[in-house]
This record gives structure tokens, sequence and C-alpha cells, in this order.
């Protein structure tokens, strides 16, 4: 998931999520932050996993997971079995994973007993609070302690993972029989790749954030509502295809008893919490008033110049369509974590939301007031977009939609320090494994989420609808959801995920002035044109060199 309380979720973020995940307060200046010696205050999970949930505890995190729903009782099969005595591949020998403490950790505590067994090798498992969790790694990578062998890390970081040497890629061992066998070929293109990095393989296959709309089918639906609509804006109502239209559905929906409780209910929520990942929302929003069919990747920066890209007119468009979408929201939507705005739509009191694939999962579980009424479509698009290319508006034939990998994706690395590397693949590798993936999808307190062929339905993928009737979906909201996240990850126009060192000092410079935005501090363009000095001061502290360099090796230019 993209969950990273308020930085993830996986969360979510960064993850209910998660990611899709915890309040980051890094320094502007990565490489302080990589010279810093850093304590890791963590604790152990409280007991040992026998491959069930009650062999160790769930917790929910406050503002991080949902509270209303509870989490189910799936659990994913053995894949390895024991090995025999004296014959142990790795026997003697300790993985130690660092990972946040969050819904993105509850995952690997399932592993242990099998992978002990089948290995000879000890499991020790670290959670770290989200906003030390990147921190206590790099620093141990840096001092070359080789103290964590892996780490299940957020895609944004292996810029800086990379460029810092502190990883390595796990192509040798990726088709060696000694190892359980995953398909990287499984996970459709967009995810895949943020699975690689200059040519080479370097996550391994977990968690595939994206983000989509989800809506009330049954409100939309509703012909008493489809009428009134129909007066109020002279136009069908429908699943909202635009973003104005998007607008329109909030703006009608709020101020109604949305869950038959007599208490008004709003049209829309999100988390817009500052720490609380709306920076996230807002890439996703933003993406087609920015990306289009001459322009596929410019985004952030101009590849020749590291010239910050994000006061365009595209991107002020979008901000201020967002500011507009706020009077939509419940009063506290300003200071809501993720955990609170999915709690709000999970209550049925929201007609739309847009978020990470877990919240579509969250609503089969028990608790959830909008079970068998959730319906998922990709993010809404637009009519016209700014071209930056053009450095002009530029209208669309039909409706401009952007695929996304916004979130965490949350997924293993392995140190370029680690005491045994190859026992540590063997572990993510049985975590990527076909038959534990399955599972992962379909529950919605992992924070792992869907993006392989086989957990989408003929005739996108080769998955079975068995699978997640048996996990309590209701048949309706599985169609919905898979085809919607089929569709996001399947686009040809994806928005640009950044994967440069300080990506995340980018990103909490861009969160920060969105808080200012939304609160009615500073205008769209005034905080954009903010975030574009943020942006360049952290260019220059970090070599503009450098940074140009690394942006067009990770963006393809």
């Amino acid at each position: 998931m993209r969950v990273f309380n308020g930085t993830r979720s996986g969360a979510r973020p960064c993850h209910a999520r998660a990611g899709k995940d915890g309040r980051i307060r890094w320094p502007w200046g990565v490489i302080g932050l990589l010279l810093a010696s850093i304590s890791v205050a963590a604790d152990q999970p409280e007991s040992r996993s026998n491959g069930r949930r009650e062999g160790w505890k769930l917790k929910v995190q406050p503002g991080v997971d949902a509270s209303v729903v509870k989490p189910g009782d799936v659990v994913p099969p053995r894949v390895v079995a024991p090995c025999k005595p004296g014959k142990c591949p790795f026997a003697g020998q300790k993985v130690t994973v660092i990972v946040s403490k969050s819904t993105i950790a509850h995952a690997i505590p399932e592993l242990k007993a099998e992978f002990e067994a089948a290995t000879g090798a000890t499991l020790e498992i670290v959670q770290a609070p989200h906003n030390e969790h990147f921190e206590n790694f790099i620093s141990d990578a840096s001092s070359r302690a080789g103290a964590y062998d892996a780490s299940i890390a957020g895609a944004w970081w292996v810029g800086d993972l990379v460029a810092g040497d502190y990883i390595m890629s796990y192509d040798k061992y990726y088709n060696d029989p000694r190892f359980p066998k995953w398909n990287v070929d499984d996970v459709l293109p967009a995810p895949r790749n943020l699975l690689f990095y200059g040519g080479k393989k370097y996550m391994v296959a977990n968690d595939h954030d994206g983000q989509v709309m989800y809506y009330r089918r049954d409100l939309l639906s509703d012909p008493q509502h489809q009428a009134a609509f129909k007066r109020k804006y002279g136009y069908p109502m429908t699943v909202p295809a635009t973003w104005a239209q998007f607008h329109d559905v909030a703006e009608y929906f709020n101020g109604k008893d949305l869950n038959a409780d007599g208490i008004p209910d709003n049209g829309v929520t999100m988390a817009l919490k500052a720490g609380g990942q709306a920076m996230f929302h807002f890439m996703s929003l933003s993406a087609p008033f920015v990306i289009g069919r001459d322009n596929p990747k410019l985004y952030w920066f101009d590849p020749q110049t590291m010239k910050p890209l994000i006061e365009s007119a595209g991107h002020v468009q979008a901000l201020s369509t967002l500011v507009n979408l706020v009077p939509f929201g419940p009063k506290d939507m300003l200071t809501a974590d993720l955990g609170t705005s999915w709690d709000h739509f999970l209550t049925g009191r929201a007609a739309l939301a847009f978020s990470w694939g877990d919240l579509g999962a969250l609503a089969q579980q028990e608790g959830s007031k909008v079970k068998g009424r959730i319906g998922t479509a990709p993010m809404p698009g637009t009519r016209e977009y700014f071209s930056l290319v053009q450095h002009r508006w530029v209208k669309t034939e039909g409706v401009n939609v952007v695929g996304n990998n916004t979130g965490g994706s949350w997924a293993g690395v392995i140190s370029k320090y680690s005491k045994a590397p190859e026992a540590t693949y063997y572990l993510l590798a049985l975590m990527a494994t076909k038959e534990k993936s399955e599972v992962y999808a379909v529950r919605g307190w992992d924070g792992l989420d869907l993006g392989r062929y086989y957990h989408f339905l003929p005739p996108h993928g080769t998955g079975r609808i068995e699978t997640y009737l048996k996990a309590g979906w209701n048949e309706a909201d599985i169609r919905d959801y898979t085809n919607a996240y089929f569709q996001t990850f399947s686009n040809p126009f994806q928005f640009p995920y950044l994967r440069i060192p300080g990506a995340f000092s980018y990103w909490q410079a861009l969160d920060i002035r969105l808080a200012e935005a939304v609160r009615g501090q500073l205008s769209p363009e005034a905080a954009l044109k903010a975030t574009a000095i943020d942006f360049e001061e952290i260019t220059i502290r970090l070599g503009r060199d450098r940074q140009r360099h690394a942006y067009r090796a990770s963006m393809e230019f």
C-alpha cells in the first residue's frame, strides 16, 4: 500500500498504507542525512509467526489504518517445504529486515516459520517508526555496518539508495533454481517499471500502489438523485469522467444524509493534513492537467536545466481544482490523516473519494457500511491539458485520462552490506510468489495492493473471481475494482514517478505548500511558485549536475 503515516500502505505512503505513512521530517540536505548516525527506535513483533494470524498481534495505527473495519482471517498458503536436517541451505545465518510500523509490516511475520523451516536461517523483524525507517536503513548502509539485510522500502527511495551504492541488484539470483520462483513479467508494465533502476532489478515485487476513484454506486444510480442532479446541472449524472464532473457530483451530494443516520454527510473525503499524504493525492489529480499525447514525461523538471516545472499553468489549474473541492468535505478534512479519511468513506459518510487500492479492499471487511455499494473507476481526466512542450493549452478529442503509480509501492531491497544476501533474497522471493501475492491482494488490512496479471479477471488477466469471493468480497465490487486498476496500470500515459536523490525532500516541500493553499493562506499560483523556489534550493544543495544526471536516467530522457 501507499502508507507512510503523514509522510503509504499501503500507504500508503506512506501506508495504509502502506503506502500506500509516517510523519517524515527529512532535512532539505539529504547529504547531511546520509552522514548522520541515527539510533534505531524500533520494536519487535510480539510473538513469532506460525503462518497464522493468531501467531502475532495485529495493531491498528490511528490515523494510518482504517479503524471502523476489522481485519479478516485470510492467510496465504505455505509455498516451500521444510529442509532436511543437515541440508538446510542457509543454516546458521540470520536475516534482519527493517519495515515501517504500519499495515505494510503485517505480512512479514506470516513468513517467519515457513522461511526458517525451509532455509535453516533465522528471521528478525525490526519495526521502525515511519519517520525513522529510511533514515535508519540508509545510515546503516552508509556506515557499512550491515545491521539490516533488507528493507521493505518505498519506491521513491531507490534513487537515493542506488546513487549511494547502498543496495544490490538481485539479477544474479532471479533465475537461480535455489530460490522461490516468481515472475517479474506477471507485474503490469507500469508498476513493473518501479522494480528496475538503470536496467537492473532492485526491488522484489510486493506492493503495487496507484490511485483510483471510489464512488457510491447506490447513490449515483438512484433515480431521484439522477433527476435532481440533471435539473440542477443540466446534464445526466454518471460516474465522473472528468474533474469538472467530479466537482459537480461532490457539490450535489454534500450536505445530504448518505447513510440514513439523520446527519448531513459530504460529497468527498480526502486526507489533507500537512504530512498526511496530500502531495500524493495532488500528483494523481494533477496528472491529466499536465501529461498528454505530446508530453508523456515532462512534469517535475526541465531535463536539460533541472528548472522546476511545478508552477506551470496546468499545475496551477490542478491545484485550483483541489482547493475548490475542499468545501464539499468534512470540516476536519484539512487535519485528516489517511485512516480518518478512509473511515469517513467506509461509514457511508461521503459520496466520492480517490485513494489507493486499500480502500476498495477495506470496504469488503466486517464493519464497512459500503460493501456492495462501492464503485471504482480510473482517476478522472480533463478535456485539455497544458502542454509543457508547446507552452499552451491543448484540447483533446476525448477525455484525457492518465494512469499512475502514486504511492510507496513498498517492496524489498537488499543492502549491499548484507551478511546473508542469498538468504535475504530467498525471503523476499518467497513473499513475491504467486500463491502469497494472490492472498495479499484480496486483504484490505495488510497494505499490499494488486498489480499482477493473475490479480485481474479475464479478459484482462488470469485471476479467478472465486479468490475474491472466498475472501468475502461482493461480486459487483470485485469487477469494478479490478477493471479500474487494470485500466490505470495499463494506460500508456502514466504520471512520471520521481525517483532521484532527495525525492521525498521535493515532495515534502510540495506537501507544505499544498497545505497553505487548501487552507487559503496562499493562492494556488503563489503556493506553486513558492514550491518551485523550494525545489531550486533542494537542487542546488544536492548538486544540479548530479540531480540532472539522475533525473534524465530515471525518466529515460
